[in-house]
């Protein structure tokens, strides 16, 4: 935000978050489209690496849990 603000220079802001110029250029661009992309009302935007990997851990605990109960309820059912 600062880089956004324009309090530090660029180049001071990479330096001291070390990173590359590039790099804070990339993440400058992809906030602003995000931002304007927001603001139009598409709020639809797509999950990094990890939480998708979190989603798909989740999924997999609530269908385990499903089975069980399913197993519990036969189980309850025959007896």
């Amino acid at each position: 935000m600062d880089g956004l603000r324009g309090e530090d220079s660029i180049a001071e802001l990479c330096r001291r978050e070390g990173i590359s110029q590039g790099i804070y250029y990339k993440w400058s661009k992809d906030f602003m489209e995000a931002g304007k992309k927001r603001l139009a009302g598409d709020t639809a935007r797509a999950a990094n690496s990890d939480e998708v990997r979190e989603l798909r851990r989740e999924a997999k605990d609530l269908k385990e849990v499903v089975a069980e109960q399913t197993l519990e309820l036969r189980l309850l059912k025959k007896a």
